[in-house]
């Protein structure tokens, strides 16, 4: 009978302990090599210790989430199966926007007071836009039109190009519409095919934007509402008047409508809304409408963008609004929800309201 002598019993147990360190080395391997299947996005903001966000994608692929914000941090993670453009809308709806990537991680640190100057770290696409909105960040209107339209020349395929010329170019305080029209053939060329549709579509919509000049008067119209209501123009005789355009499926146009809901409690009859829902099923909109107690005019007929009115008055993105006072001038049009809200409030001071 052969016998084991601890001289060779330790030799087999330190052979043992060596294939197991090799085993455990090779899983960590494995596992350092295994390439992340979700885009992760975290932040810290300076200022903004408690509280949340709400995250979307400029197409519309991804319903709306609220990410908490917990001792100034968040943390967002999606899987993805193409790279997608975000938008980080805060509770001010001051927005940052970011690129999604699967795989990637992407963080991001900044003053919640100085969001311009944010630092966005992960992908090339969001360091050269981070560059972009800090290099604007102290410019004047003018100077963020010239540096926004050098941006777009130079990053005609950036996924925020189209973004971009929404934002500075159409829906701001002192549109360009010309502006906006030239630049838009440039990040079509550069585009693959499958956006051009909406970038024709959006071109098509700004020859409908001539029709909106601060000062004139709002083009007449005359339809019916949700309810079978008949609804003209000359209706809209208040102090203030709000024509906006929103849909179940836009965030931004729900937000400008909570808001809309909750100036008009405070100013009373000297502030009236109407708004045209982009809908095509009918009953979803009045469902909104009865779930969120608003009770003004709304129209809404299910034929989307062929809803008359809105090319008889020159409506021509979701959301977009129109401002007039109680002689049918324009006073504002197209505006963000930050800028609509604050002409509504420079137009009717709290001291004014009931």
């Amino acid at each position: 009978m052969q016998r084991t002598t601890w001289k060779s019993r330790n030799k087999m147990i330190k052979k043992e302990i060596g294939c197991l360190m090799m085993l455990m080395s090779l899983l960590l391997l494995t596992g350092c090599g295994e390439k992340r299947q979700t885009f992760l996005l975290e932040g810290t903001f300076k200022g903004f210790n408690q509280g949340e966000l709400y995250i979307c994608d400029i197409n519309g692929n991804f319903p709306l989430d609220t990410v908490a914000v917990v001792k100034s941090q968040f943390h967002y993670e999606v899987a993805l199966e193409e790279p997608t453009a975000f938008i980080i809308i805060f509770p001010n709806f001051s927005e940052v926007p970011v690129y999604g990537v699967k795989g990637a991680k992407v963080t991001i640190e900044g003053d919640v007071s100085h969001l311009r100057e944010i630092d966005v770290d992960g992908t090339e696409e969001n360091e050269v836009l981070a560059k972009y909105r800090k290099k604007t960040s102290q410019q004047t209107p003018p100077e963020v039109a010239r540096s926004t339209e050098q941006f777009i020349k130079d990053n005609p395929t950036s996924p925020f190009a189209l973004y971009l010329i929404r934002k500075v170019f159409i829906q701001s305080i002192q549109p360009d519409y010309k502006r906006a029209a030239q630049l838009i053939p440039l990040v079509m060329k550069a585009s693959p095919k499958k956006n051009n549709d909406e970038m024709k579509d959006l071109l098509k919509r700004i020859e409908g934007l001539s029709y909106l000049k601060d000062g004139e008067r709002l083009p007449s119209f005359s339809t019916i509402d949700i309810n079978g209501e008949a609804v003209k123009s000359s209706d809209l005789n208040a102090k203030v008047n709000v024509i906006t355009v929103w849909s179940t499926e836009n965030f931004e146009g729900q937000g400008t409508l909570h808001q809309l809901q909750k100036k008009q409690k405070e100013a009373g009859n000297k502030l009236k809304v109407l708004t045209v829902c982009l809908d095509a099923d009918i009953k979803a909109c009045r469902k909104k409408l009865e779930h969120d107690s608003i009770t003004w005019t709304t129209i809404c007929d299910g034929r989307l963008w062929e809803t008359p009115i809105l090319s008889r008055i020159g409506l021509s993105f979701i959301p977009d609004n129109i401002v007039t006072d109680d002689k049918g001038r324009i006073i504002g049009h197209s505006l963000n929800q930050k800028d609509l809200m604050d002409k509504i409030n420079q137009l009717l001071p709290k001291q004014e309201t009931p």
